[in-house]
């Protein structure tokens, strides 16, 4: 199937005169008749649900779809997009050991890197795309576990590139893991250009409606993790059920699966049902949002390109005058380049806020990528707890906006965006 009909149609099969629509199991229990059968699902003999903080039905169906919609072996729903990027460092990495980073990941992820893990004994260590390869090839060691970024940067808007990275990781023996919130499974398929493992915060355009706050991790079954012997937590015997080892069980979903089996089970970073059922109605619209919010967005961007009176710059990978433009011609579905669009105002972080302030249609709020268009200064808000000099790694500026443009008509948010601009100096 192509994925607008994955979209609708992948993860739950209806029988015989069941419900048309995803179910809501809102049940944290299931019923066995004998203790032998329960028993062999604790030790991960047979498939089956034993616990809703570990697995449910209705959550089982949303992580089959997002699985086939990118192209893996399996997924695991988490309760946010922060879990979602916890879990798929944890899964791989203990105290002492370390991890590559881009420097222009999203504040929130950013924060967690460099600062919470770091309290748990594992180092994040930043590289940027100027770096020669040799430069980037120098951060890794014996201790390095895997590399994380964007395929689209949050929110300097910045393409991964693939084919440069993945052939570097990989040269190390350590695993690819991209964060593939802005350009989701439509725009973009990262297995497809050497990606191991993916994440997604699902809170943002897989859900689309501002609704419900969820994440993704979603692993592609390419890596191979015995080549080396670099992570025993997949290839040795797990004590904690019964001596498993996860890549002699459960082959190419072994990472998947141990994130589940154990992370999941004594994390808790639990979906409810309900924010299942919610993100799977998203899913079923998400390639006709997506194309709209990205056609919206290059209208957007173009206009506010014209307006050197008052802006600095725009950044948008869809605009033929981008640096990243070459890339999202590669690497994104007919170069769509997703709904946001980062600008500079002139006069710096006032003029910025004066404008916020001005628009109507469009809504200061601590989100992005719905259906509604959001405005918000990174500098003051996701990004705030960055250093100078992390701000400008990350390619912000205190007049930088990060612009969501959502699906309503496109000539109503250029005349709420030309507006605010009058009130601009």
């Amino acid at each position: 199937m192509k994925r607008a009909t994955l979209c609708v149609q992948a993860g739950y099969e209806p029988g015989n005169g069941e419900p048309r629509i995803l179910p809501i199991y809102q049940s944290t229990t299931y019923k066995y008749d004998s203790s032998a059968e329960l028993a062999s699902l604790f030790d991960l003999e047979t498939p089956g649900h034993m616990y809703t903080r570990i697995s449910n039905p209705t959550v089982d169906c949303v992580e089959r779809k997002v699985a086939a919609l990118e192209g893996g072996v399996g997924a695991m729903m988490t309760s946010s997009g922060q879990a979602a990027s916890l879990i798929s460092v944890l899964n791989i990495a203990s105290s002492g050991d370390n991890f590559i980073m881009m420097g222009n990941l999203y504040g929130g992820t950013t924060n967690l890197f460099l600062v919470t893990m770091r309290r748990m004994g594992i180092e994040a260590r930043v590289v940027s795309p100027e770096m020669s390869d040799d430069e980037i090839l120098s951060f890794f060691d014996e201790r390095t576990r895997l590399f994380f970024g964007e395929t689209i940067a949050n929110p300097s808007l910045a393409v991964f590139d693939f084919d440069r990275f993945a052939p570097l990781v990989h040269s190390k023996g350590v695993p690819l893991i991209i964060d593939n919130t802005f350009a989701t499974p439509i725009l973009c398929r990262p297995f497809e250009h050497g990606a191991d493992i993916v994440i997604h915060s699902t809170t943002k355009y897989m859900d689309g409606h501002a609704s419900v706050v969820g994440g993704m991790i979603v692993d592609g079954g390419t890596f191979d993790w015995e080549k080396g012997s670099k992570y025993p937590e997949l290839t040795e015997p797990d004590e904690s059920y019964h001596g498993v080892v996860y890549t002699k069980t459960f082959g190419r979903a072994a990472y998947i699966t141990k994130a589940r089996t154990q992370l999941m089970r004594d994390l808790g970073s639990t979906p409810q049902p309900i924010a299942a059922f919610l993100l799977n109605m998203g899913l079923e619209t998400l390639d006709l949002r997506i194309r709209r919010h990205s056609e919206n967005a290059m209208r957007v961007a173009e206009y506010l390109s014209t307006r050197t009176d008052l802006i600095k710059s725009v950044s948008y990978p869809g605009l033929a005058s981008s640096p990243e433009h070459e890339r999202a011609l590669k690497y994104l579905d007919g170069g769509l380049s997703s709904g946001v669009v980062s600008f500079s105002m002139k006069g710096g972080r006032e003029n910025a806020m004066k404008f916020m302030d001005s628009l109507s249609l469009a809504s200061i709020v601590v989100h992005v990528a719905d259906a509604r268009t959001s405005v918000l200064n990174p500098a003051s808000t996701t990004h705030r707890q960055l250093s100078d000099e992390m701000l400008i790694n990350a390619g912000i500026d205190p007049g930088f906006v990060r612009f969501s443009v959502g699906i309503e008509d496109v000539e109503d948010i250029i005349a709420d965006i030309e507006g605010a601009l009058s009130v601009c100096r």
